[in-house]
């Protein structure tokens, strides 16, 4: 059980934020700082980042190399929730102000997760 929690669920979750990035993609690309530029490039890189480290997660030859790999994407896209923190307005849809300003601390227990998970729970 605790590798399903420490290894597992995180995987699920990378593999179905990485699929939303496909599905969904005017979410993700609206959350893009506007600074950064081809947004539709971006949501891309970064979903396919998600479903390769959620699938690198599950397989424990891959597994330290993939943690690594969804930390350093974990801390490339949290601008994005800066962002969406800093213009709520914009982003009232999505929820109100406070549970924007609560994704962007939000990062660093998953950050934390992600760490757990590489090294197999």
């Amino acid at each position: 059980m605790r590798f399903v929690l420490r290894t597992v669920l995180p995987a699920i979750l990378f593999l179905t934020t990485g699929t939303l990035h496909f599905v969904h993609p005017a979410f993700y690309t609206g959350i893009v700082p506007p600074q950064f530029g081809r947004a539709d490039v971006l949501v891309a890189i970064s979903g396919a980042a998600e479903l390769a480290g959620g699938i690198g997660l599950l397989i424990p030859a891959t597994r330290n190399a993939a943690g690594i790999g969804l930390i350093a994407l974990l801390v490339a896209v949290w601008p994005a929730n800066w962002y969406m923190a800093l213009a709520a307005d914009r982003f009232a849809g999505v929820g109100p102000a406070w549970v924007l300003w609560l994704r962007v601390p939000l990062q660093l227990p998953l950050i934390w997760w992600v760490a757990i998970a590489r090294r197999g729970g």
